[in-house]
């Protein structure tokens, strides 16, 4: 299935605070009132522009960075289009992870409580029946994980015939995670002429590739620059011995006022080996990564958001797509190894035009990859010396 892009609009949008209200964008009177519910009254800039389009039924490219409002963007619209049509499946969308999938389900329920659609989220790592009942029984909505979504295609649980809207949402996530295959094989089962809208915080060849081939002269929404920081968030690096990292977290801990912090590492024993030096200095805290079972990442982040834990350590898992509210701080316990990685993990504070700080602990052999995050970020990152920590002052003692 071959559709290529013949007219792309750019469309620049300054990150205004305020834009027009979301009742002047199309919206009908049952999704506002929801919207007011929320308790939301203006749009982010991506959504002020992706919505009226989305309902005009254009395809549409949305490049924002995370925390910009990118899932509203889509799902609001798609309610808005489907609360009058049958009921059969009509919409589809794709995300990376398990953690997306079910927050995208979370904003579907939120901005279709006054309308009769349904939706399901199905993903890996749970049980295969609970989801085929459900599909089985009909739905409006599918969001899905592309390997356990196959599952359900190969076992004819799901039929996309009536397919009207197709939404790739992390659209760079994906890739990165090797399911362009999936994509290909999914994108086969549904029609040729529907709407396709493609989310992405990042525009690599291989994301510009998909568009080609599966958008039809799609209206690209740029939010800000690419691998843009937010404005939002305060940046610092603190140079320290690899071995004396976890002795400065706790510190930090114990005497700064870090409320909720998100911390990432580059490995899951890492994870778990920073989780239990903090609880040995008396700071609760909790790991999420790739060999948690899905209950457990569950509850680890149920635990957080409601500030039960304090502290979240994870593998980039986390890095994308999650929705948690008022974390303070990001603390890069490892430095990313690629520079795109240290924007999407920051992207997890700063939200919604609320201030965060983002700090990174750089060892002596990651200099130079803070020096590359510099340059993709297109400003230098002040270095903050704690006495006894500074690999320089340690040097030297």
């Amino acid at each position: 299935m071959d559709i290529m892009v013949t007219e792309t609009t750019e469309v620049e949008l300054a990150a205004a605070s305020e834009t027009t209200p979301f009742d002047e964008l199309g919206l009908s009177a049952t999704v506002l009132s929801s919207v007011r519910d929320a308790g939301y009254v203006h749009p982010t800039p991506i959504q002020a522009e992706a919505i009226p389009l989305v309902l005009k039924g254009r395809d549409v490219m949305g490049l924002a960075q995370t925390g910009t409002g990118k899932t509203a963007a889509f799902t609001l619209p798609i309610v808005d289009r489907l609360i009058d049509g049958p009921r059969r499946t009509r919409c589809l969308v794709l995300t990376p992870t398990r953690e997306l999938c079910v927050q995208v389900e979370e904003s579907v329920h939120k901005y279709a409580r006054h309308a009769e659609l349904s939706v399901v989220s199905v993903y890996g790592g749970v049980p295969l029946d609970p989801q085929q009942k459900k599909l089985r029984a009909g739905v409006d909505i599918v969001v899905a994980t592309p390997g356990r979504l196959i599952d359900h295609l190969e076992r004819q649980n799901v039929v996309f015939d009536d397919l009207e809207v197709l939404v790739l949402d992390e659209a760079d996530r994906m890739l990165d995670m090797g399911f362009a295959p999936q994509i290909n094989r999914i994108v086969a089962e549904i029609p040729r002429y529907r709407q396709t809208l493609l989310f992405s915080a990042t525009m690599p060849p291989e994301v510009e590739a998909l568009a080609r081939k599966y958008l039809r002269k799609p209206v690209v929404v740029q939010v800000g620059r690419r691998s843009q920081a937010a404005n939002t968030v305060t940046h610092a690096v603190y140079p320290v011995p690899r071995e004396r990292k976890s002795a400065l977290l706790a510190q930090l801990l114990r005497e700064s006022e870090l409320d909720s912090v998100l911390v990432f590492t580059r490995t899951k024993h890492g994870a778990d080996r920073v989780v239990r030096h903090l609880e040995r200095d008396g700071v609760e805290a909790v790991a999420m990564h790739a060999d948690k079972t899905q209950p457990q990442r569950t509850r680890a982040l149920q635990d957080f958001k409601a500030g039960r834990v304090r502290v979240l350590v994870a593998t980039d898992i986390a890095q994308r797509g999650l929705d948690i509210s008022g974390i303070t701080h990001v603390i890069n316990y490892d430095v990313p190894q690629q520079a795109e990685d240290y924007v999407h993990r920051i992207g997890r504070t700063g939200r919604a035009a609320n201030e965060g700080d983002a700090f990174t602990f750089m060892s002596p052999d990651e200099i130079a990859m803070v020096r590359q995050i510099e340059r993709v970020i297109g400003q230098p990152i002040p270095r903050i010396s704690v006495p006894g920590f500074d690999f320089g002052t340690v040097a030297a003692d």
